[in-house]
């Protein structure tokens, strides 16, 4: 454990080195973040100020504003500074929030369907069906 707090302190102060400038966070629960850091303490939660929600679809994307937003550090998968021109340059196309919301919802029903269908089949075939929150993970 000891290591493991050391290496947590150590990763915590290269952030400080990123301090106000705009970054994107990938949660744990899949949502993007876009904002500039104003605060990071020993364990890695964050505060991010002017944020934004950034929700993709295919090749489209609609920003949300959120204002600030304060993150616990072991809900953060992946934090890294944005690059403008490599996000202007992107090939991705913004629409309205209505828009992507939209297309979220009717992507998340159409894998709402296959998982349906997916576990159908697996019945079907005497399986149990697919569950990935079991918790399994919690005991290896």
């Amino acid at each position: 454990m000891e290591g493991f707090m050391h290496y947590l302190k150590t990763r915590t102060a290269s952030l400080l080195t990123e301090l106000d400038k705009r970054l994107l966070v990938v949660l744990r629960d899949g949502r993007t973040l876009i904002g500039e850091l104003r605060s990071v303490d020993q364990f890695a939660n964050v505060v991010l100020e002017s944020t934004i929600e950034r929700i993709h679809v295919g090749n489209k994307y609609g920003d949300i504003s959120r204002g600030v937003f304060i993150v616990r550090g072991d809900n953060i998968v992946l934090l890294g500074e944005m690059d403008v021109l490599k996000e202007k340059s992107s090939g991705l196309k913004e629409v309205s929030v209505e828009e992507i919301l939209e297309a979220q919802r009717v992507e998340l029903l159409q894998k709402e369907q296959l998982e349906k269908r997916f576990n159908y089949l697996r019945h079907e075939r005497g399986l149990a069906p697919f569950m990935p929150d079991m918790g399994l993970d919690d005991y290896a």
